[in-house]
């Protein structure tokens, strides 16, 4: 009984740490872009497109389907596509960060003020912090071979404040180096 107890402490210790550092890493990336009027119209949901084909099971059933490939190939395959994932992943959470950090100091720049904004701008953090928890959670079990990842709810809040900071980027803005 104390082991299962041990065991449960231990998981949820863990969980509470992954969700904790998931937060701290949506709220503040490591690394920001130059935020330039030029990033701003260069910035597009498609660049991370592929992220919707690298973990299709479609690609582990064919490996399955075909004689003699061993489990453990099969399981490298997927761990090297989670890899691959995890780093579109965070380039996606770099480019939402620096998206939110632009519409700040747009909000803050302004003449007239936007608690609207502000309130949407804080919404939407917190959901794209809420699903990047959900779908590092996902994508761990994913490369178990448990479930599938979906990442489009994550798409449609960072393509939502890109168009926000477009509509409110003059042409001529430039901000940073």
């Amino acid at each position: 009984m104390g082991l299962v107890l041990f065991l449960i402490l231990g998981a949820c210790c863990g969980a509470v740490s992954v969700i904790a550092l998931t937060f701290r890493s949506a709220a503040s990336p490591k690394s920001a872009h130059p935020i330039t009027a030029e990033w701003v119209e260069e910035l597009s949901v498609d660049r991370y497109r592929p992220m919707l084909r690298l973990l299709d099971d479609r690609d582990v059933r064919a490996l399955q389907r075909k004689p003699g490939i061993p489990q453990e190939k099969i399981a490298q395959f997927r761990h090297e596509r989670c890899r691959v994932f995890q780093k579109y992943l965070k380039r996606l959470n770099a480019d939402f960060s620096s998206v939110c950090l632009a519409l700040k100091v747009v909000m803050l720049q302004s003449n007239v003020d936007r608690p609207d904004l502000a309130a949407t701008l804080l919404r939407a953090q917190l959901r794209f912090a809420l699903g990047m928890v959900s779908v590092q959670t996902r994508l761990i079990l994913y490369e178990l071979g448990i479930g599938s990842v979906d990442v489009t709810g994550l798409f449609r809040l960072f393509d939502t404040m890109r168009l926000e900071l477009r509509s409110l980027t003059p042409e001529s803005a430039v901000w940073g180096s």
